[in-house]
């Protein structure tokens, strides 16, 4: 035990010291290359390797080169969404490592077991979602990137942003917000055993709640497009539909109903949800709830933040009623007051409208 790349704290507030628990072992990442040939093909020597490799080096290793690989691919398909393909497989496959690294090591915690649990479950619910969207087609790309390339008119330019955002900033995020992991790795190996109390427990459901949350929401949405899908090429409501949506519904060109009648984007609120929860677990089990391993949560909901205003600007721009909509149900929370605000423009659309009758009558 005492030999493993990891560090013996002293403790809680310890094992969420970056300067303790990560500096000292990012030198091995200048040794592990020539230490993977060394071992060649021999499992045995592979496996000697992986447990003398501090586990969150070795995830910074495998994220770096999916960087360099998705940076590539890219540009060489002029295709940029090589990492929204592996948006639903890294983070699970970074969890999966840490428990399983802990458990080759001889380190046994229910905690990570769980993690990696739930962040099983939570890849099968995002891969099939975005599947069935097509986005694993050949040449499938989500439209926001052509919006974006758009606004960019320098070829070099947007090279330096995919290089330094889309490759490396997003596949650097994907691991950031797994480091919580790390730390329950570092306190099952200075603790010896583990207590999976009550608190525990809750944390597990709260995160599983919020993976319900965003299936019930895909699957609202999932309805609503495809009945909307019909509509357009029959010009008529499917009989298991009918009691669902009206004309007016498909024709509005966006759902609004079920959960999303609390809020604009409630897959967007339980999907940060879910690592908002992972990082206060492991801020609850070391008594400090401001630490390094809070990095990626904080980055991943900036980029929400800055994504869904993004996704927002578009929809307003195809469906006219879409700021009204924005008007009276939040952008992520719901909205106290019962009824919100109209905006300017549509009370300018409106009192128009009202001039215009008046007019009518007048004349």
């Amino acid at each position: 035990m005492a030999s493993l790349p990891l560090p013996r704290v002293e403790s809680l507030e310890e094992a969420t010291s970056f300067k303790l628990t990560v500096l000292p072992y990012l030198s091995q990442l200048q040794y592990l290359p020539a230490s993977l040939r060394e071992a060649g093909g021999d499992l045995g020597s592979l496996k000697e390797v992986y447990l003398a490799t501090n586990p969150l080096v070795s995830a910074v290793a495998l994220g770096s080169v999916l960087a360099a690989i998705f940076f590539l691919a890219a540009e060489i398909n002029r295709n940029y969404s090589q990492v929204d393909r592996f948006w639903s497989i890294l983070p699970t496959m970074y969890n999966v490592h840490f428990a399983a690294w802990a458990r080759l090591a001889g380190i046994r915690t229910q905690t990570l077991d769980t993690i990696a649990f739930i962040s099983i479950l939570w890849s099968a619910r995002l891969t099939f979602n975005y599947w069935r969207k097509g986005g694993y087609q050949i040449g499938s790309e989500d439209y926001r990137w052509q919006i974006v390339r758009s606004k960019v008119n320098s070829v070099f330019l947007f090279t330096i942003f995919n290089f330094a955002f889309i490759a490396i900033a997003q596949s650097l995020l994907l691991l950031l917000i797994t480091c919580p992991s790390y730390v329950f790795v570092i306190i099952a190996n200075s603790q010896g055993t583990e207590n999976f109390g009550l608190p525990d427990l809750a944390f597990s459901r709260a995160a599983l709640f919020f993976i319900i949350i965003e299936y019930f929401a895909d699957q609202q949405q999932w309805n609503f497009q495809t009945a909307k899908q019909q509509y357009q090429k029959t010009a008529r409501i499917e009989a298991d539909n009918k009691d669902q949506y009206s004309p007016e519904d498909l024709e509005r060109g966006f759902v609004v109903s079920g959960l999303w009648s609390w809020s604009r984007h409630p897959n967007f609120v339980a999907e940060q949800a879910v690592w908002l929860t992972l990082y206060l677990w492991a801020c609850y089990r070391t008594e400090t709830y401001l630490q390094w391993s809070g990095l990626g949560i904080a980055g991943y909901i900036i980029l929400f933040q800055a994504s869904t205003r993004l996704t927002e600007w578009i929809t307003a721009g195809k469906y006219s009623e879409y700021p009204e909509y924005q008007a009276r149900v939040g952008r992520f929370l719901p909205r106290l007051s019962a009824e919100a605000p109209i905006p300017k423009k549509i009370k300018k659309s409106a009192a128009s409208s009202g001039a215009e009758q008046g007019e009518k009558k007048s004349n």
